[in-house]
């Protein structure tokens, strides 16, 4: 075969000659165009296939290096990967952006525009897709030998229209001109098993065995992509599953004109991967979304058993070579897939196959919200899986035996820990089958952590102490600073060189520059660009005329009501109502900018929507306050969006609950761009706090313990609204139809949710402390050299949200990589 084999050399070449000559080869050979019929899009086919030929030889490398050292594999399974464009980040992390600019700008392109041509890859609702799909970039970046394992959905997250102040949803049809990143694996195909039954059988040896018989089955087939790391030769792999039909057209029907009869079990077999599910923190126990579930598990696990088994005579070395990282409970069947897989087909004991299946696994989780925790309904699986629900029945048996030997007569104890929970139907609880069936869980900032321990899952974890762990998340710099905010980075990078690329630490030493007023003034200015950029995508996209020089406050995530958006346009409102009252006053001038999407079912967050566009329609077209305030909503939210938003904003909202948020990234890639956070003490945002400093953040509103004592003591939001004229004045412009043409009943859900329906999320309750708050970061701002010193002391001081940290505490404490 080495005839086939491209020198090391001739795949690293990337001067600017060969690039040029690559590409029009690919425009050529690969698109079959000329410079006459060539499209700006097949010019951008025929760069991405160009890097991708730069990063063919490094992947073909690396992977052979982990085969011939025998190294452990780490397997991040995940639902969702939000992995965004994929062409500059592929361009910084190989060091080819320059020379790849300047190769196009020869061919007659701007290689900017050519950016723009590619779809997201939006194969995720949010921070967990985006999550996994940071942790992917610094597992290639640390040299990590790491695996994305995740479905390919056909469909996306859906795309989000703004028509008349509503969210309306169309498909996301982000595979319509192909994917030139992925490559399909035609070769590694693998069997998945829905409904049917269970037989015992005896075997040769007479043992009794159970067999899954008369199932229906569908192929997984491996579509990879190429995950590199910053500049070390190491690329990493994201492998997705698309389900394929293991037969093509019943010929029976076709033959008697029953075309639709013919491919119809083609159609239902593939619906698999056809779409992503939106998620609105409500579990819904959907058949389609548990084969979706299964689908990726059993797949993956099959993949991961053959690669082990190539180099291993035996099983025992598993959990020496194989770590699983299940990220939420989403991937939780994986434990009980392979034990099936240990034990009906490789014949292993079940003492063993237990043994080597906790060693392997290990669980994040992702919510303390109780509703969005997955609950399956037994007689669902039993349908769906019915030799998976044999295994966990077992599993839970066992555990239970156990609990019961620990703690005898604890009933209450026994039926906290179960996981199987009683009812009608019976269900499982996915979160405690992935505890029970790994070795490790953690939560993902340190209060987060902490409630997991206390409230959560207080009975597992005082049953296992030792199992509990925090990994604070973390994003990657590489996209979050240098790739979506170049101008800053290289005014970073002028002044304490590149190390801090894959050293957030570095970045301590722009502390000392904080009285540099040259940098200072040069960091303000890269700030104003950003927001000036912005200025001109709001003008296009929305229509609205906004400032650069107002202050930019910023609240972009999915939308729930625990996030809180509705306290934020509820201030909006009162800041609107008070500017009117007083057009004279000392007003700080401010844009108010939202975007993220609300599920398609979700019906109170869809018409905060409409709340928030809304009010931005009365406010903008208000000339007595429009020169003081804007209100934006910037629909279709998505990967790409954020980094256009994110190095803009002066100020970052993360106002949450207390005690809902499990941590947010959000948070650190406004914090690592220069923006101040305003927040509650929730998720991250108390390690933010404690790294930058209490002086370099504004914080308000209850502490998690105070929520729970308010609640606990009978929170009523009436006498909130009694009590304060602010609030009441609020609310009751929204009943009286000011921001919606008069119509008292359109908002008449929001009003009910915040005082019939008990204020869950306790909105009134935190916002007297809230406004306070933003009324301190309008003092703050008026002293732009007091505003720069803060932002400076932000971005110095957030090493500990990179997710080159995260992984790396991940490898060490929880994969036990050498």
């Amino acid at each position: 075969m080495k005839e086939f084999m491209v020198s090391k050399e001739e795949h690293l070449r990337n001067d600017v000659d060969f690039i040029k000559k690559s590409i029009m080869e690919h425009l050529h050979f690969t698109l079959a165009k000329d410079k006459y019929s060539a499209t700006k899009r097949d010019l951008f086919h025929a760069v991405a296939y160009t890097v991708r030929d730069q990063l063919v030889g490094r992947w073909i490398h690396s992977q052979q290096q982990y085969y011939d050292a025998d190294v452990k594999r780490v397997y991040y399974l995940s639902m969702e990967f939000l992995i965004g464009r994929t062409l500059q980040s592929s361009l910084i992390n190989l060091n080819l952006l320059d020379n790849c600019r300047k190769a196009v700008h020869d061919l007659g392109f701007e290689l900017d525009a050519l950016i723009e041509m590619e779809s997201d890859a939006g194969l995720g609702n949010g921070g967990l897709g985006r999550l996994a799909a940071c942790f992917l970039d610094s597992m290639a970046t640390l040299g990590i030998p790491g695996y994305g394992y995740g479905i390919r959905y056909d469909y996306g997250i859906f795309t989000q229209k703004v028509k008349e102040g509503y969210q309306t949803e169309t498909p996301d049809n982000w595979l319509r001109y192909g994917n030139p990143w992925e490559i399909t694996r035609s070769e590694y195909l693998y069997p998945v098993c829905f409904y049917g039954r269970v037989v015992q059988k005896t075997g040769g040896s007479g043992k009794i065995r159970s067999e899954w018989i008369d199932f229906q089955e569908v192929m997984a087939m491996a579509c990879d992509t190429p995950v590199p790391g910053y500049m070390n030769d190491t690329v990493n792999t994201l492998r997705l599953w698309q389900a394929k039909s293991p037969r093509g057209f019943d010929l029976s029907y076709f033959n008697h004109g029953d075309y639709i009869r013919a491919v119809e079990d083609i159609a239902i077999s593939e619906n698999i991967s056809k779409v992503l599910y939106p998620n609105d923190n409500i579990f819904e126990g959907k058949e389609l979304r548990l084969k979706q579930e299964y689908f990726l598990v059993s797949a993956t696990i099959q993949d991961i058993l053959r690669r082990y088994n190539k180099g291993h005579i035996h099983l025992d070395a598993l959990p020496d070579k194989v770590a699983i990282q299940l990220n939420d409970t989403h991937p939780a069947l994986a434990i009980s897939e392979l034990m099936r897989l240990l034990i009906d087909r490789e014949e292993l004991s079940w003492d063993k196959a237990w043994e080597l299946t906790q060693a392997t696994f290990a669980y994040t989780n992702h919510t303390l919200l109780p509703e969005a925790l997955e609950r399956w309904s037994i007689p669902l699986v039993e349908k769906v899986l019915p030799r998976n629900l044999q295994i966990i029945l077992e599993i839970n048996q066992r555990w239970l035996d156990h609990i019961d030997q620990r703690y005898p007569g604890d009933v209450e104890r026994r039926r906290a820990l179960s996981i199987i929970e009683e009812g009608d139907p019976k269900r499982i609880n996915m979160a405690h089958l992935a505890i029970v069936g790994s070795h490790k869980v953690n939560g993902v900032s340190a209060l987060h952590s902490e409630l997991l321990k206390h409230q959560v899952f207080r009975y597992f974890w005082e049953t296992e102490p030792e199992k509990f762990t925090n990994m604070t998340n973390g994003i990657t710099p590489r996209r979050w600073l240098k790739q979506c905010n170049p101008t800053l980075s290289h005014l970073i990078s002028s002044h304490i060189g590149e190390k801090w690329v894959t050293d957030l630490k570095q970045l301590e030493k722009l502390s000392a520059l904080e009285e540099d007023s040259s940098f200072c003034d040069k960091w303000r200015s890269i700030k104003r660009e950003n927001k000036v950029r912005l200025s001109h995508l709001i003008l296009s996209e929305e229509g609205i005329k906004v400032d650069p020089d107002t202050l930019f406050t910023c609240q972009v995530k999915r939308l729930h009501e625990y996030k809180r958006q509705l306290l934020n346009i509820l201030r909006v409102i009162h800041a609107y109502l008070s500017i009117k009252d007083n057009p004279g006053g000392d007003w700080v001038p401010r844009t108010v900018i939202f975007s993220g999407k609300a599920a398609p079912g979700y019906f109170l967050a869809k018409r905060i929507i409409k709340l928030i566009n809304s009010v931005a329609s009365v406010v903008n077209h208000d000339k007595q306050t429009s020169e003081f305030l804007k209100v934006v909503f910037l629909e279709n939210y998505r990967v790409t969006l954020a980094e256009k938003i994110i190095p803009a904003a002066d100020l970052s909202e993360q106002i949450s609950l207390a005690g809902t948020e499990a941590s947010g990234t959000g948070n650190m890639k406004f914090a690592l761009n220069g923006a101040l956070t305003i927040g509650t003490l929730d998720g991250a945002n108390i390690e933010i706090q404690e790294e930058v400093g209490a002086e370099n953040i504004f914080i308000f509103g209850l502490k998690a313990e105070e929520v729970n004592q308010l609640k606990n003591s009978g929170y009523n939001p009436w006498e909130w609204y009694n009590k304060s004229e602010p609030i009441r004045r609020v609310l009751d412009s929204i009943r009286s139809g000011y921001f919606s043409g008069g119509d008292k009943e359109l908002f008449e859900p929001i009003l009910h949710s915040l005082l019939d329906g008990g204020d869950p999320y306790l909105l009134l309750a935190d916002f007297e402390s809230y406004d306070a708050c933003e009324k301190q970061v309008d003092a703050v701002y008026k002293d732009p050299k007091n505003w720069v010193r803060k932002s400076i002391q932000n971005v110095a001081h957030m090493a500990k949200f990179s997710s080159d940290r995260t992984i790396r505490d991940y490898a060490e404490e929880i994969w036990k990589l050498d």
